[in-house]
Formats: structure tokens, C-alpha cells, sequence
């Protein structure tokens, strides 16, 4: 396993039993530090009315740093409107005093340059930042991405009943015992919200509140049973990887990846994370682990493997990789298609894996629909005398059961059976087509529609095993992929369809020499039977999709990496646009039900 900026290490690459590595406990890595941003603690005063309906009487500011004031703003504003009686009792601020004011529009310039590059601070944030992002986008000015910080909602979560009955800017002066008493003026009332928060600050940082992250996490809607929890997160790097969460007994509870750990986990914490299901694992976890990995591809199959060996509870995909349904042409005198759970070294025809059995099932009527061999169960010699079932009756079966068929005769459908299986499905696509193009010349379109569904469970099956097959036949294939933010080179080595080694070539070295070192110390991976012997289908299948990916460069394989020309996969864009042709309006369905014709293969 590597880790960006180093050259890969020796032994196995995806070992999971490779040491568990976090470092950097430093507050500064965490975030940005509340001492090295500078806030802009602002106020309004206004006619009463909300944004749209009323105006802005008086704008008052105050910028700090590292709890030192560094600038204040001030100015009266013309409302443009009369301000209501009551207002003016409760402000000082009437008709006459703003009457020689500048307006929102002459003002907003000036007050948006003092702010720029600050964090806005504000008592009931919404109110203010509401009047003033409908000012800036009515009178045609850009509103800068703010982040903002609400002392009413921070103070919520900290103050309590006891020491104080209510949130409201002159309650909390009064707590916090503040140099300047608010009394609705604007410059007065923002000076007083400066104590506020320098108070806030002092009750938050006893509680692990350093960075400005952290304060936007604190003041969201988290329980703080979970929010305490946030420093699990600190002995994660930023780097991509993979992460376990544990309970008190060390079992894991859920695994994920992300290119950065520390921050992906440290989301776990926050208001982001509504899942109810991942609230109850946080809630239980005692611990996060994180493995490093040295590129995007090693975390996503490490994670994959370590969902498959310890079944997490509050994982739901990829926790059963065993589970797995094959389609089988039998070996008997007689062969017909089995629904089975594993492949054996028989030489039987097998098609799979399916994720699920009613999957295996639609694939099985779609065979039967294009090559009508027994679907009985029933053992039978080389010369049966049975009696023949319904489908011989219909035509559906060329019933061997009752000798009618010579097995030489029935082993030519058996033959085309096993090509459709895994060269050439073309026998059954025809006969499926030809059958939804009946159904929907009668306008029954639903029964069009489960055939298709056949159809395309048997293609899609066809094509992805054909695709698992053709890098799963290569002992070796070497990749390199330049990255695109450092210039370095994701480098994997690929056995049997297994990832074996993964490592990063950082910018300036040579790329070469590691992808050496990668491949002496890579995973031995031996032959095995059927597509998915040696890697599960999800891994394989992120194997070929990052090959797959523009800018790849095949560096060194032993091997053919190719799939057949009349394979499954070229029927593939015909049947999604029929599948989306299915739920169009139904006097629309039949000309679009008819086949597309053969897609075109380079």
C-alpha cells in the first residue's frame, strides 16, 4: 500500500491486514483556525417590514480580528418609505434624521468592500442577511458567498434556562456582561454582538471548537451526543482511503471510502448526515479507522473487501458477495438449464453471475424462448420412453422424452444454446424481437414489456460476463494513469481480474521503476474456475471501469484483453432505447417496439 507522495512499499498492496496508519494531530489541519479569521459582526435597522416590503434605516459594523477590533462602519440610510411611528420610538431613528441620507443603492458599494474577505457574523442572521442579499440582487450587485455565523442560534445551543430565560441580543449583553449596551442602533447593537460572540467563543472552545468548521458544525441541528464524537476524525489524513467505524467491542459497524478520510468522516458529525440509519451507527461507534491508500481505485476495492469479510451491520450493498445465481447448461444425455449458486470445473455452459434469482429467471425465459430444449427436471437414459408434458403439447419443448428427437438432433440446439451463452446471443435477441413485435401488433404491451425485461436480464448478463471473462483470461495487465491535479501517475497491477498492487508515481520521478517495485511485490493470484474465481463481480467490474477511463495506458500484459465482435454487448444501446420507448404513451409504443437493427461494431 502507498500513500500519495511516496513510492510504493513492499508486500502486498491490498493486504487487509495491513497496519492501520492516521497521523497529524494538529487543530490547524483541522480547519481554519477561529484566531486567523477575521469576522464582520454587522446590524441593521429597518422600517419593520420584511425584505421587499420595507427598507433599511441603518447599517452598523464592526470588524475583528484575534478579538481585536480593526475597522467600523456606520451609516444612516434613506428607506425610501416613512417610518412607522412605533419604529421610530423604539430606534431614535425618524424621517428627518435619514431625510439627507444616502440610499441602499449608494451605500451597499462601501459596506460590501469593508466586508469582503470576512466571515459575516450576525444576531438572527436570517433577518439581516435577508435584507441585505435583496438589496445587492435588486440594485444589480453580485452578493459574495458569505460564510455566515448566527451568535442567536450559536447561543441556543450553549445557554441554558438556568442562566438565561431567552436568546435576544440585550439578554445575552446582560450574561455576558458586554462594554456597549444594545439599544436598537445599529453600530451599538453590532459592538454588543462582538462581546457576544467573544463570550460564545470562550463557552465553545472548552468544548473542542477551534476552526471555523467547527463552529458551523456546533451551531447546526446535531445531538450532542454526536457532535462530541467529532474528534474521532483527527487521527484521519487527507488522503484517500478507507474507513471503519467501530463499536466498544471493536466490531465494525460500517465501512466507506473518500478521497479525503478526514473530511468524509468528519461529515459524519454533522447536520449533512440525515441518513437514519447511519445517525443510529454514529450513535454506537466508539472508534474510526482508516487505511490510506495510494489511489481512488485501491480504497474503492478495499472497501468492497473489507464490506465482504466483516458483513458490517449498517452497510447494505456488496455485504454478500457469495451470493451469487448461475445459469447452467447440464452435462447429461439430454442437457437443459439449471438455476445453480456456483461454478464447477464439469465443462458445463454456465451464464451469471446474477445478482439476484428472479434476475436468473427472466435470463432462463428468454433461452427458452429461442431454443426449445426440456425444461422438465426428470433424469433421463439416452433412449427415454417418458411421457411428454404440456410444452411438447404447445410446440415450446422438442420433447426427448418420448424419443421423438435423436440426442444427436437435440445436442445441435444444446450447441447454439452454449455460443448464445457466451459468443453470439443473436438466436435469442431475434426470437425475443420477433415475439414483442407480435405482443405490440396487438397492442399488448404489457406482455411486450415482460419480454423485454427478459431480453434484457439475458443480454445485459451476457455482456457483463463476457466483459469479466476477457480480463479475468489475463495473467497480468500493468496500468498507469496520469492524475490530474499533481501530475503523478496512478500506477495498478492487475492479476486474473484482481487488483494485486496499487501505487502512486509522484510527478518527477520515473514511473516505470515503481510499477517494477509494484509487481515484485504484488499479490500471487493462481487461475480458477469461471469469471469471478479470483475477485468479486463488483471488483472486477471498478478493475474495468477504471481501465476503461480516457488517459489509461496499458504498460504491460500477459494476456488477451479483447471480447468477441458479435458479442452481447453490442445489443446493449437497443435495448435502452427500448426500454425507455416502453413508457411512452401506448399509441406511440408500436413503431417504436420494432427492432433498431444490428448496432454497429468497430
Amino acid at each position: 500500500m502507498t500513500s500519495p507522495g511516496r513510492a510504493p512499499a513492499q508486500g502486498s498492496a491490498l493486504d487487509s491486514q495491513l497496519p492501520i496508519r492516521g497521523v497529524q494531530h494538529s487543530f490547524d489541519d483541522l480547519g481554519t483556525p477561529l484566531r486567523d479569521i477575521t469576522f464582520c459582526i454587522v446590524d441593521l435597522e429597518t422600517t419593520g417590514n420584511p425584505p421587499g416590503e420595507g427598507g433599511i434605516t441603518e447599517i452598523g459594523a464592526v470588524k475583528v480580528r484575534a478579538g481585536a477590533v480593526i475597522g467600523e462602519f456606520q451609516t444612516l440610510v434613506h428607506p425610501s418609505e416613512p417610518i412607522p411611528p412605533f419604529i421610530a420610538v423604539l430606534t431614535g431613528i425618524s424621517d428627518l434624521m435619514v431625510a439627507s441620507s444616502p440610499r441602499i443603492e449608494s451605500v451597499l458599494p462601501a459596506f460590501l468592500e469593508f466586508a469582503h474577505g470576512c466571515v459575516m457574523v450576525a444576531h438572527n442572521a436570517p433577518f439581516d442577511m435577508g435584507f441585505l442579499k435583496h438589496e445587492t440582487q435588486v440594485h444589480g450587485y453580485d452578493w459574495p458567498d458569505f460564510a455566515v455565523v448566527d451568535t442567536a442560534l450559536l447561543a441556543r445551543r450553549v445557554i441554558t434556562p438556568d442562566e438565561a430565560p431567552n436568546c435576544k441580543l440585550g439578554t445575552l449583553a446582560k450574561l455576558f456582561r458586554t462594554t456597549t449596551t444594545p439599544n436598537h442602533r445599529a453600530l451599538s447593537d453590532a459592538r454588543a454582538t462582538v462581546d457576544v460572540l467573544h463570550g460564545l467563543f470562550e463557552r465553545v472552545g472548552s468544548l473542542g471548537v477551534q476552526t471555523l468548521e467547527d463552529l458551523q458544525t456546533f451551531s447546526s441541528r446535531v445531538a450532542p451526543a454526536v457532535r462530541k464524537k467529532r474528534h474521532l476524525a483527527e487521527s484521519l489524513p487527507h488522503a484517500p482511503g478507507v474507513y471503519l467505524f467501530t463499536d466498544d467491542r471493536g466490531e465494525v459497524l460500517y465501512v466507506g471510502k473518500s478521497k479525503d478520510l478526514r473530511t468524509r468522516v468528519r461529515s459524519y458529525f454533522t447536520a449533512s448526515e440525515t441518513r437514519n440509519r447511519i445517525g443510529e451507527m454514529v450513535g454506537i461507534a466508539t472508534g474510526v479507522r482508516g487505511i490510506e491508500c495510494g489511489t481512488p481505485l485501491e480504497a474503492a476495492v478495499r472497501e468492497l473487501r473489507l464490506i465482504a469479510e466483516h458483513k458490517p451491520r449498517y452497510n447494505r450493498k456488496s455485504k454478500f458477495p457469495e451470493r451469487q445465481h448461475w445459469l447452467k447448461v447440464t452435462v447429461e444425455p439430454f442437457p437443459r438449464l439449471s438455476l445453480v449458486k456456483q461454478i464447477r470445473d464439469d465443462d458445463a455452459g454456465y451464464l451469471g453471475p446474477f445478482s439476484s434469482r428472479k434476475t436468473a429467471e427472466r435470463a432462463m425465459a428468454a433461452l427458452h424462448e429461442a431454443f426449445p430444449i426440456r425444461q422438465c427436471t426428470a433424469r433421463m437414459s439416452k433412449r427415454p420412453s417418458l411421457s411428454p408434458c404440456v410444452l411438447a403439447e404447445m410446440g415450446r419443448c422438442v420433447a426427448p422424452c418420448d424419443g421423438r428427437i435423436s440426442a444427436d438432433s437435440y445436442g445441435e440446439f444444446v450447441t447454439g444454446l452454449r455460443s448464445a451463452l457466451t459468443v453470439d446471443p443473436t438466436p435469442v435477441v431475434d426470437a425475443l424481437d420477433r415475439r414483442i413485435d407480435v405482443l405490440s401488433a396487438d397492442e399488448r404491451f404489457e406482455d411486450a414489456a415482460v419480454h423485454r425485461d427478459r431480453l434484457s436480464a439475458f443480454v445485459r448478463s451476457s455482456a457483463r460476463m463476457q466483459r469479466m471473462a476477457s480480463v479475468t483470461g489475463c495473467a497480468e495487465i500493468c496500468a498507469a494513469r496520469r492524475t490530474d491535479d499533481d501530475g503523478g501517475w496512478e500506477l495498478h497491477v492487475i492479476r486474473r481480474g484482481r487488483l494485486a498492487a496499487a501505487g502512486f508515481s509522484p510527478r518527477g520521478t520515473d514511473p516505470r521503476r515503481h510499477l517494477e517495485m509494484l509487481r515484485a511485490s504484488a499479490e500471487t493470484v493462481l487461475p480458477g474456475i469461471g469469471p469471478v474465481a479470483t475477485a468479486s463481480p463488483e471488483e472486477i467490474e471498478l478493475i474495468l471501469r477504471w481501465l476503461e477511463l480516457p488517459g489509461v495506458r496499458l504498460v504491460e500484459m500477459d494476456g488477451t484483453w479483447t471480447c468477441p465482435v458479435s458479442g452481447a454487448g453490442r445489443h446493449l444501446t437497443r435495448l435502452d432505447n427500448a426500454r425507455s420507448d416502453l413508457h411512452q404513451h401506448p399509441t406511440e409504443r408500436r413503431r417504436h417496439l420494432r427492432p433498431l437493427g444490428p448496432a454497429r461494431v468497430g
